[in-house]
Formats: C-alpha cells, structure tokens, sequence
C-alpha cells in the first residue's frame, strides 16, 4: 500500500485559549503544524511502496531544437531498468496538455522548445539506475534559432514557435508568436493628456522569479486491477490535473484517481502538470508502481516560473496632484508553452493602473511565445509585475509635483464605488488612503541600530552582515512607500466553484462533522479554516477533515486567493444544509413537545440544539442518534465576464484586496549592498477567519516580495538557458534577511463574501517589492527602474 502522513484525514479539536469551539475569528493550532516544524510530517517525497519503481525524465540541453533522432538501446541494456518511454511510446491520441490551451507535449516530438524540456522517461529499480540509463539514451539534435525576446518573437523572419496554432486566442494577436493580448481603453486619453501639467514616463523590468517551494515536484503512481492508476501527488488542483492527464494516459477520468500527498509549498509553481502524467505512463506500461522525484536541479526545470516583464508607462497630472490620465505596455515572456499566460495577461492588464482614480487610460498588456523557460501561475499573479512599475511613477509625479509620496497617493486613492480601467466599479470596502494611514503613522525603527554598545558597529546588522564588508561608512537609510489592488478568486467568466460533503453523526457519544473537499492543503492552513467553519456553523468541537482527493467534487486551484472564500462558502453552504437536516429531524421527532421548535431561530452550539435566547431544546447526540445526516453541494460567487478584447470593459473579477507597505533599508552606497530593515504592512483582510493565520500569509507574502525586490531571479542567458538552477546560485531571502514585519490588519466586511472574508496571501507580495525599491531610490538617488536590484545597478557611475 502506498502510504503517507499528510495534512488531511485527522481530526480537529480547539486548542486551549482559542475559544469555546475554536470557530470562525479564533486561532487553534494547526493539526499538521507540529510535524511539521519537528520534520515528522511526511511530504509526496517520502511516500513508499514495497515493490516500487522509481522515474527519470531526460532532459533536453538546448533551448530550441529539432529532434533527427532518439536511441534507446543501450538504456533498455541497463540492468535494473524495466521501461524506456519516447514520444512514438504514448498510449492514446492524445499527446499534449495544458491549462487554457493544449501546447505542451507529454514528451518532446519533433523538436524541443526550451531547455530542461522532457525528451524521455525511463523506470528501474533504484533511482540511480534510472538516472545512469536516462545518461544512456542518445538523441541527435538539430540546433535551431533562439527567440529570446520581444524583438526575435515578433522581428522580421522570426520562427514560429507554434505554427499552426488553432485556439480560441490566436484571432485576436497580431502575431503567431503572442499567446494572447489584451487592451484596455476608456475615455479620451489624448485630450486628457493635453490637460496634465506634468508628465512623467518609464521603462520598466521585472526578471523571472522561481516560486521556491520547499518540497521538488514529486508523487507515486500505482496501477490498479481495472487497469486504471491512483496517483498520490502534490499539486494544487486535483481536477484540474485529472482533466489534463486523463486524456492523455486513454483513459476514462473514473479510472484516474488522484489523492492529494503532503505538499510543501506552491505559490502558483504547481498548478501547472509535471510529472504526474510521466508517473502514471511508466505504472501503466511496467504494471508496478512508480515514484518520481525530483532533484532541486531538476525542479527549475520541472515547473513554470513568474513571467519576467518589460513595461513602459506614462502618467499625466495636474499641479494640484490629480492624475489625468495613463498609457502604458506591458509584456510578458510566457516562455515556451502558454501555462496560464493569457489569464495573467488578463490581470496585469486590469489591474495596470493601480488603486487609483483615473477616468482616462490606454493599456495593452500581451505575453510572448519563446524559448525561455516556460512561465504561468506565481503569487500576485501579473499585478507584482504592474505595480512595480505604476508605483515607480507614482514616486516620480510626486517628486515632480514637490509633493509628498503618501499624500499624493491618499489624494488619488480610490474608495468604494470608484471604477477600475474596465469600467467595472469597487463596490466593496477599499480603504486604500487608510492603508497609507495607517502604514506611515507605524512608529519608525530605531536610526543606527547596528552601533554597538561600545560605539562601534555590529556588523551582523549592517548590509553585508557577517561579511564584515563595511563598519558603517557609506550607509545610508531611505524610507519608501507602496500600495498594490489584487483580484480574489477566478475572473472573467470562468465558472469558479467549490464541492463539499459534509456528514454529522455521533462517534463515543459525542456529535463529530466529517469534512470532505478537494481542496489542496499547501501550506496556507486552508483545513484548519474548513474546521473552524465547521464548528461555527454545526456546533460541535470535533471536526475531521477527509483527505483531499478527486471522489468529491473539485474545489478548485488553491490560488488567486480564493480557497477560504470559494472552499470555505462551499462548507459554510453545505454546513447549513446539514444544519437545516437537523433541524427538521428535531422537529419531527421533539417539535410537538416544545413549540420553540417551530420558530426559525434555533441553532446548533456546545453539541446541543438551543433557541436564540440560550433554551436548550435537545442534544445533537438525540436528535441524530445513529442515523448520520450528510449533504453535498456545490458553491460559486457571483458572475464574471470576460473582458471585451478590444476595450478591455467588462465585470471581471469578484473582489478586490488590498495592502501597503512602508520599507525602511540601509544601503551601503559604495559597495551597492542592501540591508532591509523593517517592511511594515497594513491590509484589509475583510475577516480574519484566523488572525494568527492571516498575519502568517502576510509574513509570506512580504518576504516573498523582499525577495523579488533585491536577489530571486533566474538567470536566462540569450541562448535561452538557465544558468543558475540551485539555491547555491538562486537566493532566495533567510531568517538573516527577513526584516521585522509588523502588521495592522483591518477587518471592512465585504458583504459579497463569505462572514465579509478577503482574500490574504497574495497582497502583500505586491506592494512590498516596489516599497523596498522606492526605499533604495531614496538612500541612493538613482532610478533604479529593473529587480531584482544589483549591486552594480546601484554603484554604477
């Protein structure tokens, strides 16, 4: 059996100090909390199986290939190897996926599109046997030109990276070589720009972050006696992976049965398919169970990456600090296959002109086919890369105007009932002046903290550290500021809904809610939130959360911030049809010996059935006996369109979130070394459902954003390889680099939503990287306008 201690299947009780019941607003512990900070938890890598195979996918080393030739002779001569798999080897019809449009291939056919893309597969009894035969195969490449950018994707003579493409996006894209474009367009900008007294533009660059998730790409695929596969794997969305590899094996989606293992982290890197469909290819054709897992070389090539971006912007404004009007482009290299490129391209596009008022706007964001690594779903999601770039402008028009940064932000700052550049209106809190408030009244660090007691310096608090680069000369402090606007959930038409089941029954005596979704726990505490909605709305201390796996209804991708609030309607949805079960079942079985029972105002607390003024009426435990009361349904939020593609009008997105922050840095101006000190943050999280939780994600969401600001980027060379695939060379931000956070959350209901929730995780990660940025600009004077930034890029003459 294949088998592994995960974060679901177990059962939740509230910790002391929580609450009466640890429900909705209250902080219990997390039940797969304390494996993992002691390292018991056991993540997809550490699954077993007795008599198992293990995976290895070759690898293509050039970037833009043809294939002449593969041979797999000498691999299949391996001792120990029980499968080679190529292109000609797959089963059914089928031979590409994806997430919008299916341009990826299974296995490399014809030639290879970026580097690190799979050519091969191969399964043997030991992993090293696998990877010693993959070495084996020999395929015969023919080297063909490279389409690194924006010029070689859409210049003169540029090659096709998919000719002949056929989809829903290609007739609206000037070109072959764009996966999908999008406009935005209101009002008169020409005539606004006559009216604006200054005007200030820019380019902009963003480089290719990698999320970093903590656990590689892995999973354990086991053939079934129906000749179908379960497949234990790490991922973010269960359907949405089974839609994808079902086809592709010849199989029905029934004989495809997906559980979700141990995940260690996402953040958006997999949401995309990686090697589930090459598990389940070697289970099905050597009839044993095989595992892959990859390496952390081979996970940056495993997994799709944030979109690097160029982006030119002009704002306009009048004297008094009103903005008249914004231009700007912004494009996107998606790599090599489309992933989620056009849904991205759909965000940075809507959310391009930041949270602020103004009626005039022409904006086109587009993504690009190239031979870079392949780039889809990251935290934030398109709006990282625009408000990096429309918050730069911001500093510059106040710096123009000779008008504080903050005061000018609160002066344009949009409220509740002010339009997006789609037309569609705020109609829900947006207390994006407020957030600025607040985030500038936090008191200030203390200035020099890394003199010592005796006068000297600590270096360990200077930029450098303990690389003892510098005592304190040249170091300079700046103080920055930013906001960013992010969607919440799923957007422009897609139909976005969430599936639980939820059962009550009695278990010992005491009343236990049995909670089943497919929700994927990644880390974001999502089945600590199903539980506490539970308690709150069924009355009872015991919940157990089902594994999460594909024999319940999808609940959807755990992204775009969208799980408590879509997974989390779905059980509150479900809870009160169970809840209502109850009822009815009281009332016919004790409603003729109290006439309370006829009244509308009961409710289900401490595991006993009570009215609204506290009358205890029965206990859960009678009214249930031993007959269980279940229900499942599913729950979708209000309606989306797509946004018209020559405007860009339309009521795309269901919620917005916002967050600010307020950098404080110290840069050594000589060395072009970066010290963050303090990143504070003020949000509005709508309800914190779990505050310490809350405050969690936007620790998260904040050093992730650090992060992009002065370090993450994978380096792609213009032969469209990547050359730094390992956290020796890939850095990402420590303990040592992680400044103090502190937060203030607000809680301004939106009524739309679940208890008022807002979607949290991904905010913060917007507006902290151009905070930092516009913290650096103001300890150095430069402009500074690429991240992550360098330290040549500061020290430059």
């Amino acid at each position: 059996m294949a088998s592994a201690t995960g974060p679901t299947g177990t059962s939740t009780r509230p910790n002391q100090g929580a609450g009466t019941r640890a429900g909705v607003g209250d902080s219990p512990l997390r039940p797969d909390g304390t494996l993992k900070v002691t390292g018991e938890f056991a993540y997809s890598s550490d699954m077993w199986h007795e008599d198992m195979l293990w995976g290895c996918t070759l690898r293509s080393p050039h970037a833009h290939a043809g294939i002449v030739s593969i041979d797999v002779s000498e691999a299949l001569k391996q001792a120990g190897v029980h499968a080679v798999l190529t292109y000609d080897d797959l089963p059914a019809e089928m031979k590409n996926y994806g997430l919008e449009i299916q341009d990826t291939p299974v296995l490399a056919h014809g030639r290879v599109r970026h580097h690190g893309e799979p050519v091969a597969l191969v399964a043997a009894d030991h992993p090293e046997t696998a990877r010693r035969a993959a070495a084996k195969i020999r395929v015969e490449y023919e080297e063909l030109p490279v389409v690194h950018d924006e010029a070689s994707a859409l210049g003169e003579g540029a090659p096709l990276l998919h000719p002949g493409r056929d989809d829903d996006h290609a007739p609206h894209v000037p070109h072959p070589n764009i996966v999908h474009r999008q406009p935005i367009v209101r009002g008169d900008v020409e005539a606004a720009a006559g009216r604006a007294e200054v005007i200030v533009t820019g380019e902009y660059e963003v480089g290719m972050q990698d999320q970093a998730f903590l656990g590689p790409e892995s999973g354990l695929a086991v053939p079934a006696e129906d000749g179908g596969v379960d497949l234990y794997i790490a991922t973010q969305w269960l359907h949405s992976d089974l839609r994808q590899i079902a086809p592709v094996l010849g199989l029905p989606e029934e004989k495809v049965r997906m559980t979700l293992s141990g995940v260690g982290g996402a953040f958006g890197g997999r949401e995309d398919l990686s090697m589930q469909i090459h598990a389940c290819l070697l289970a099905l054709r050597t009839g044993k169970p095989v595992k892959i897992v990859y390496n952390r070389f081979e996970s940056f090539f495993g997994h799709v990456h944030r979109h690097p971006a160029t982006l030119w912007y002009e704002h306009g404004a009048t004297r008094d600090g009103k903005l008249t009007h914004i231009r700007c482009r912004i494009v996107l290299d998606g790599g090599a296959y489309a992933s989620a490129s056009p849904a991205v391209v759909g965000n940075a596009s809507s959310h391009a002109a930041g949270p602020y008022v103004v009626d005039d706007v022409e904006i086109e964001a587009l993504a690009l086919y190239t031979n870079n690594p392949p780039c889809g779903a990251m935290r934030g999601f398109g709006a990282v890369q625009a408000c990096f770039a429309y918050e730069a402008q911001m500093d510059k028009l106040a710096a123009e105007l000779d008008m504080d940064p903050v005061d000018f932000r609160q002066r344009n700052a949009m409220s509740r009932g002010s339009l997006m550049p789609t037309g569609q209106p705020v109609d829900s809190p947006a207390p994006v002046a407020e957030l600025l408030r607040r985030v500038k009244a936090m008191p200030l660090p203390m200035e020099a903290q890394w003199e010592s007691a005796d006068g000297g310096a600590d270096v360990r608090a200077l930029p450098g550290g303990l690389s003892n680069t510098t005592h304190g000369e040249g170091v300079v402090r700046g103080v920055g500021y930013a906001v960013g606007i992010k969607n919440v959930c799923f957007s422009e038409g897609f139909d976005d809904y969430s599936t639980a089941r939820v059962r009550l029954q009695v278990a010992g005596g005491e009343p236990v809610a049995l909670v089943h979704t497919a929700m994927a726990e990644v880390g974001q505490g999502g089945i600590t939130v199903q539980a506490q909605i539970a308690r709150t709305e069924l009355g009872v201390t015991q919940v157990t959360i089902h594994p999460a796996d594909t024999q319940v209804g999808s609940a959807g991708s755990t992204s775009a911030s969208r799980q408590t609030y879509m997974t989390g309607g779905a059980v509150k949805h479900v809870c009160e049809l169970v809840r209502e079960k109850v009822l009815q079942r009281g009332r016919e079985l004790f409603g003729t010996h109290h006439p309370a029972w006829a009244t509308a105002g009961l409710l289900l607390e401490g595991g006993k059935v009570v009215t609204d003024g506290g009358e205890v009426l029965a206990s859960l435990a009678d009214v249930l006996g031993e007959e269980a009361v279940e229900a499942e349904d599913e729950w979708r939020h209000r309606t989306t369109v797509p946004f018209d593609l020559e405007t860009g009008q339309g009521f795309g997105h269901v919620q917005y979130s916002f967050a600010a922050h307020r950098a404080v840095v110290e840069v050594d101006t000589e060395l072009g070394l970066v010290k963050v000190v303090e990143l504070a943050c003020a949000q509005d999280v709508g309800k914190a459902m779990n505050p310490q939780a809350v405050v969690g994600q936007i620790h998260g969401g904040t050093t992730q954003g650090l992060g992009l600001a002065v370090m993450e980027e994978i380096v792609v060379d213009p032969a469209a390889k990547v050359r730094n695939p390992s956290f020796t060379d890939y850095l990402i931000p420590t303990i040592a680099d992680t400044p103090t956070i502190p937060v203030d959350v607000l809680e301004l209901a939106d009524e739309h939503a679940p208890y008022g929730l807002r979607g949290a995780g991904e905010a913060p990660t917007l507006s902290s990287t151009p905070a930092v940025m516009a913290a650096v600009r103001a300890a150095t004077g430069r402009a500074l306008p690429r991240v992550p930034v360098r330290p040549e890029h500061i020290v430059q003459v």
